[in-house]
């Protein structure tokens, strides 16, 4: 998924949220439970992008069908170091109705869990905000 991978390396998140589906299935290193749709993941993702600092990509796998795409990462949060995978699903449109995020090693996922969560009231809002309109 080249831009979706360029979009965030770019940190365009205005085309971030462009090849998102209306109803996107968001699952989280650090959340039980999936988000679903389009205003809540783009903020979510604003939100990590707030969160990380030195990020790249360091590898990208496509399935032979490509609809499926692996975008591994390194990042730090705070003072760890962090490596982590983005997993996607495309649909029959070309957007991501499916974005799975894993990490490791766990200190860097509690870091990871800590800082998000000291985010989650703006992303709360910004998700609001940007469903109504």
């Amino acid at each position: 998924m080249h831009a979706f991978r360029a979009a965030v390396e770019a940190g365009d998140h205005g085309a971030i949220e462009a090849l998102l589906a209306e109803d996107v299935v968001f699952t989280s290193p650090v959340a039980f439970k999936p988000y679903t749709g389009r205003a809540i993941t783009a903020s979510i993702l604003r939100g990590v992008s707030r969160v990380f600092t030195d990020f790249r990509y360091a590898r990208e796998l496509a399935g032979a069908d490509g609809r499926d795409h692996a975008l591994v990462f390194r990042a730090k949060v705070g003072d760890r170091e962090i490596d982590g995978c983005d997993f996607l699903h495309i649909d029959e449109d070309g957007k991501i109705d499916e974005l799975t995020v894993m990490v490791r090693p766990m200190s860097a996922a509690q870091a990871l869990a800590e800082a998000m969560g000291a985010q989650f009231e703006r992303i709360s809002r910004e998700a609001a905000e940007a469903a109504r309109g």
